[in-house]
This record gives C-alpha cells, structure tokens and sequence, in this order.
C-alpha cells in the first residue's frame, strides 16, 4: 500500500506524542514499523528530529555549563548527520520504487527531492506540537496564547499546502511528468578530509 502525505503527518505526529510520554532525549528508540518499509524509515526520521528539537532546547539554557554545552554541540552535529543520512535514505525508497519508471520527453525535475520535502513535513510536525503546548500553558498570558494561536493556523495552513505538494510531486514521478534526482549533500564540516580545521590536526 502506497503510503500518502496524510499518512507521513500521522507517523510524525505519533513519533511526537511517544516521545512526550517521557520527555527525555536519552529515552530509548523503539520502531514500531518493519524495517525497510517506507513507514519505518519516517519514524526513524521523525524520531531524531524531535531529539534534535530538545537538544537545541537545552543548548540554550542561560545557565548550561559550558563543558556539557560544547558535550551537547557534538551530539547535536551528529543528529545532523543522521538527520541527513535518513533523508537520503527516504530518497533511495522513491529512487527504487519507481526505477522503472520511464520519463516523458517532457519531463522536468522538482526542485526538491520527495524526501527533503518530507523532511519539513517532519520539522513541521514538530513546530505544530510546540506552537499548540503554547496555547494551552496555564503560566502564558492572554495575550502570548492568542499570539500563538495565529502561529499554530499559519503552520496547521502550511501542512495543507506542503502536504499537497508532496502528494502532487510524487504522483508527478509516478506518472512520469517529473524524474527524481538526487544529489547527496557532501557534507563537509563533519569529515576529517574536507574540513581544514580537522585535517591539519593530522
């Protein structure tokens, strides 16, 4: 069964509720879908989002120890190597799903991948839960809620219309009006060969 945007917003939102059940960055990582299933991949995806969400949370405590802030920088920069590996990884699914797929002559390509796109589904999900625990915090004031609540319908509006987009782009490369390519992002601060800081250590 093909899976659809409706589909994505539910494991992210899923993924974002389990998380709060603890509420610890630390907690273990259970995926409750079969491996290598497009479904698997997402909740994985989402999962070192919402991580990566509190730890730029607790990064920006006033009082961190400076020792334990640089600790939590490098797990941070690692969440975003994972971040960009599950992507990529999203990206392999679509590029082997529809390998047979033939272009038309008149076929263009999107300016995103399906799997970048899906990854702002994923922030998206996150900023919505967030924006909504601000609406109902009983310390807020009136006015910060009612602020908040303008937010929260620009992101829920936001969701719609990504939401449709992704849906489109991959009906787009399923009929072949469109013909994904995919460029992995060569990250270059994170390997010791590219990075001028990390190689003239060696």
């Amino acid at each position: 069964m093909s899976l659809r945007a409706k589909d994505f917003n539910e494991i992210f939102d899923a993924v974002i509720a389990k998380y709060h059940v603890i509420d610890d960055v630390d907690q273990l990582f259970q995926n409750q879908y079969e491996k290598g299933s497009l479904a698997h991949l997402l909740y994985r995806k989402c999962w070192i989002d919402t991580v990566q969400w509190h730890y730029e949370d607790i990064i920006r405590l006033p009082e961190i120890d400076p020792i334990e802030a640089l600790a939590l920088k490098r797990k941070i920069d690692a969440s975003n190597q994972d971040r960009t590996d599950m992507v990529e990884y999203v990206d392999s699914y679509f590029l082997k799903k529809y390998e047979e797929i033939v272009p038309k002559s008149t076929a263009k390509i999107n300016s995103e991948s399906p799997a970048w796109a899906i990854d702002r589904l994923s922030i998206l999900a996150l900023k919505i839960y967030h924006m909504n625990e601000e609406i109902v915090r009983e310390s807020a004031s009136v006015s910060h809620q009612k602020a908040c609540q303008i937010k929260l319908n620009i992101l829920l509006e936001q969701r719609v219309d990504l939401s449709i987009a992704i849906d489109d782009l991959i009906a787009d490369i399923k009929n072949g009006d469109k013909y994904m390519k995919v460029y992995k992002q060569m990250k270059m601060y994170n390997d010791d060969e590219l990075n001028p800081m990390l190689y003239q250590k060696k």
